[in-house]
């Protein structure tokens, strides 16, 4: 009888592990989740802030067509094209700081911009860091041997997290 309670104790402990450890990795998920959103609203306010500078009044034609473009594309760009996207905003916003007198003429909007770029700097390094905790977690063979990610797909980290910006 005490071999069946010992092994009834082991297997209560065994299955309070696993669903502590499942309930940590949805944790985990969840927190890639939010941190996604809150570098997404980042990202969509940088856009806004790109077709706010391309109808200023100084803006030429051809630098207001390639903002507006930029950054809508930026804001519609499916999970697929998004890294594209936003590195072509990037650049477009970039190149329009470099070679322009418009960041002089309007600082307001610039200032706005570096503002959210720091933001989106931490707000990049967060979702990182919440990617890599939970691969980590999930690659353990206790994870993957009772499954315990269930139908949850693997959270990636995307190329344009990795520009400069």
């Amino acid at each position: 009888m005490s071999s069946f309670a010992l092994v009834l104790l082991f297997s209560l402990i065994f299955i309070w592990y696993l669903t502590f450890s499942a309930n940590r990795l949805d944790r985990l998920h969840h927190r890639v989740e939010t941190s996604w959103a809150n570098l997404d609203s980042i990202l969509q306010r940088r856009a806004a802030i790109a077709r706010e500078i391309a109808h200023l009044r100084e803006i030429d034609p051809a630098t207001n067509l390639i903002l507006i473009a930029a950054a809508h594309q930026a804001r519609i760009a499916g999970i697929s094209e998004r890294s594209e996207a936003e590195s072509g905003l990037s650049g477009a916003l970039k190149h329009l700081r470099d070679e322009s007198d418009i960041p002089h003429i309007h600082p307001e909007p610039f200032k706005e911009l570096d503002l959210l770029t720091d933001r989106l700097r931490t707000a990049i390094a967060i979702h990182q860091e919440a990617v890599r905790a939970t691969v980590n977690r999930r690659s353990k063979l206790i994870f993957r041997l009772f499954r315990l990610a269930g139908r949850a797909p693997l959270p990636v980290t995307y190329p344009f997290e990795d520009d400069v910006l």
